[in-house]
């Protein structure tokens, strides 16, 4: 059992820049993959950024490649999701999400593969 909790959401201005962090609690961190998703009112929710249990593969949605960097902090049981010039079409509850083992890039980019998800929190980007 893996417990998930976002931070860092916000209102910001098209161009600016955010920090989301998931913090993880329960199995040990390491053994898992993690995600970062989004949903913005009467879509589906869609892949946004991944990255493997030991850190060494990372995966992105295209149009968020060179604007968002998602990492990984073991020691503390964390992941994070750095976003850069953002844009009004960014805003969406933005979800962490954990999967047990290793990922392959099809796994990644998938929902179902996932087995543990956070709350969400809400990211705003004004024109």
């Amino acid at each position: 059992q893996v417990q998930l909790v976002e931070s860092g959401g916000g209102l910001v201005q098209a161009g600016g820049s955010l920090r989301l962090s998931c913090v993880a609690s329960g199995r040990t961190f390491s053994s898992y993959a993690m995600g970062w998703f989004r949903q913005a009112p009467g879509k589906e929710r869609e892949f946004v950024a991944a990255i493997s249990w030991g850190g060494g593969s990372t995966y992105y949605l295209d149009s968020v490649k060179g604007r968002f960097t998602i990492s990984r902090d073991n020691a503390k049981n964390t992941v994070y999701l750095q976003m850069n010039s953002l844009k009004p079409e960014d805003t969406a509850v933005y979800y962490c999400a954990a999967k047990i083992g290793p990922i392959t890039t099809a796994q990644a980019m998938d929902t179902r593969p996932y087995n543990y998800w956070g709350q969400g929190t809400q990211v705003t980007v004004s024109s």
